[in-house]
């Protein structure tokens, strides 16, 4: 079952210069809990916002460098030779950047968004989701509160 997980304002805004334009630390950990012991698929760029690889998951990135290389990862160059490598796992995730979600979205069965009540200054976007083939079967609201500047919404969706 592939599935997306991402967090996006409310005009589906990402990122802006291959970084987060929030910090919701509730929403950190719940990434945490439902990626540990899983493959997580991305594009180059986001792999490179991070500080370094994410414990307990096993890291497929896609890129186009021929020559990129990285210690701890696996490298690819599409996105159906990722899946491909992470057929044993019952939940591999999608977690970015913008042009991976536009690749991914066809073809996943799970979406699970958080989506922020605000909108921000982007450059990054996660792809519309269509009604029409996406059905809602989790929600839960979360307040703005004194470790988060904005309202959020943790939304599960499954393919049609």
């Amino acid at each position: 079952m592939l599935t997306l997980i991402a967090a996006a304002g409310e005009n589906n805004e990402l990122g802006k210069d291959n970084d987060l334009v929030w910090h919701l630390p509730d929403d950190f950990k719940r990434f945490k809990k439902l990626t540990t012991g899983h493959y997580i698929i991305m594009g180059r760029k986001t792999f490179e916002s991070f500080q370094e690889p994410l414990p307990n998951r096993t890291h497929v990135v896609i890129t186009r460098r021929e020559n990129y290389k990285k210690e701890g990862l696996v490298i690819v160059h599409s996105l159906e030779r990722a899946i491909e490598l992470t057929e044993d796992d019952p939940q591999p995730f999608v977690i970015g950047g913008g042009e991976i979600y536009d690749q991914a979205i066809d073809i996943a069965d799970k979406i699970e968004l958080t989506r922020v009540h605000a909108t921000f200054d982007a450059d990054t976007f996660f792809p519309e989701i269509d009604e029409n083939q996406w059905k809602l079967v989790a929600e839960e609201f979360h307040e703005k509160d004194e470790r988060h500047n904005f309202a959020f919404t943790y939304l599960t969706y499954e393919r049609r």
